[in-house]
């Protein structure tokens, strides 16, 4: 299997100015292909060139040691950042509907107490890394993860997840890192959040 790109729903320029272009167009092409193209390097002419991306990130123990980490850091990379871009819209609902709103009530009290926590745990990350909704069992989950781990090594189903590498944002924020979480709540698309909330569920 040869990793590809996966093409944006939108261009570069559609999330101004809470995300810029110039950083979206890096981010994507130079960033998130450099991934993919370590990824493809590690796996070519292994046994295991042909698994699937989940595959590879829950299957991380049955990857020789010359390869897990790598597969680990780019591999998780790559899927990161196929949740990430796919979970923006310039034009996508602004908040959450349905069994998803119910549930983050149920988890967070409310869906502004929910936003809090996400953006605590973003803001408070040290390093860089991502912050992740999941769905972890029954419920769901508000963490952080370093480096490109992926919640899906930790048997979780990822949800929502925010880039804060400096990568993501430092262009247009420099060090304002918490204005950039809170600016991500403008960007977010609820439908693409709800789909895989359902999908979750099954």
């Amino acid at each position: 299997m040869n990793h590809q790109l996966p093409e944006l729903s939108y261009s570069y320029d559609a999330l101004e100015s809470f995300i810029d272009e110039k950083t979206m167009k890096i981010h994507h092409t130079k960033h998130h292909q450099g991934y993919i193209d370590k990824l493809n390097k590690t796996l070519q002419g292994t046994a295991f060139e042909d698994w699937e991306l989940n595959k590879l990130l829950k299957g991380l123990d049955e990857l020789p040691d010359k390869i897990k980490t790598s597969v680990r850091n780019n591999g998780g990379g790559h899927a990161n950042h196929i949740l990430f871009f796919g979970g923006m819209s310039p034009s996508g609902k602004k908040s959450p509907e349905g069994d998803l709103l119910k549930m983050i009530e149920e988890e967070f009290s409310s869906f502004e107490n929910f936003k809090t926590e996400f953006e605590e745990v973003a803001g408070s990350h040290f390093g860089s890394g991502w912050a992740w909704l999941v769905k972890a069992g029954k419920g769901l989950e508000v963490y952080s993860t370093g480096g490109h781990d992926s919640p899906v090594t930790d048997g979780y189903e990822p949800l929502l997840n925010l880039d804060v590498w400096e990568h993501a944002y430092y262009l247009n924020y420099q060090n304002k890192r918490g204005e950039y979480i809170s600016n991500f709540w403008n960007v977010v698309d609820w439908d693409e959040i709800e789909k895989r909330f359902e999908k979750a569920k099954k």
